[in-house]
């Protein structure tokens, strides 16, 4: 898989990124089972890990530090991304009694130091923000962002879910870029076409890193009217480009500029995700599979 550039400054790496946040039924992930799947998507040419601190109830990031502590690849070869303030309730986190975003000087801070000791590692790649927080000063923020870059614990700042004006906003107190913005985009949320998001970070000279590129199964799997319609296009489509279903709704993304964000536990699901960079899905094929979404 050819390593790409995420935005005019940097990191290069793999158009696919695997995240975690699948990882999330407490007492169930296991270290081998970690190591199996980072092995595999490793072996397909992905060089991208997305975590958070709060994937597989605050314990995601550790397992992976252990991964990377057996040294089965080198720390440089691998982009690893990681977000704070999100908070969630967990007996981990007594202070917390209902979900909310915090990005204060005091949080980001605190969970990255966190981040850093779990992942077993001295820098973060790419660190994001995970959601706007609406009472936030911005401009602490900011300054803690740029503060923690120069001092090298993170290379890069990103976003997730923020809204051109959010965006906008945050960038207009960063020293530092904005390098991407995760969005969800997928056949049965395009709202990221219509709202401005997916254009603004490209005139930003970045890509987007698309969500749940599936909709959570519901594509493959869901019973309503617009899945199963979106379902049968892609599989008609699909017979075309010698791909089924969950490739072309993959390709369909890719074709759209956007870097989907694998989650998935299963092998074959997420060699059919891989597959996606094989289809050169023509223009009118992507605005069929569009208007059968609509």
């Amino acid at each position: 898989m050819q390593k790409i550039y995420l935005s005019d400054s940097g990191p290069k790496i793999s158009p696919a990124i695997y995240g975690f946040w699948r990882w999330s039924n407490e007492g169930e992930t296991s270290l081998p089972e970690l190591e199996k799947i980072t092995n595999l998507v490793i072996s397909l040419g992905i060089n991208a890990f997305d975590h958070a601190d709060i994937y597989g109830h605050y314990q995601a990031e550790e397992l992976f530090g252990k991964i990377i502590k057996q040294k089965s690849f080198k720390r440089e070869e691998i982009v690893l991304f990681t977000k704070s303030g999100l908070r969630k309730v967990h007996p981990s986190q007594p202070d917390v009694r209902f979900e909310h975003i915090d990005t204060s000087k005091e949080h980001i801070v605190k969970s990255l130091e966190a981040s850093l000791r779990k992942l077993n590692t001295d820098y973060i790649d790419i660190f994001l923000l995970n959601g706007y927080d609406h009472l936030a000063n911005l401009e602490e923020t900011a300054y803690t962002l740029d503060s923690l870059k120069d001092a090298g614990k993170i290379k890069h700042i990103g976003v997730t879910n923020f809204t051109v004006f959010q965006y906008q906003l945050l960038e207009s107190y960063l020293r530092a870029p904005i390098v991407t913005n995760h969005i969800e985009l997928n056949l049965l949320n395009t709202t990221s076409l219509e709202n401005g998001q997916l254009d603004y970070i490209k005139q930003r000279y970045s890509k987007p890193i698309a969500w749940s590129p599936l909709s959570g199964g519901r594509i493959l799997n869901g019973t309503d009217e617009k899945a199963v319609k979106v379902r049968n296009k892609l599989e008609e489509i699909g017979q075309k480009y010698g791909a089924n279903a969950e490739t072309m709704a993959v390709a369909w993304i890719v074709k759209a500029g956007a870097l989907p964000l694998i989650g998935t536990l299963e092998e074959a699901r997420i060699k059919n995700a891989v597959r996606a960079f094989e289809v050169d899905l023509g223009n009118q094929d992507w605005y069929e599979i569009l208007h059968a979404s609509r």
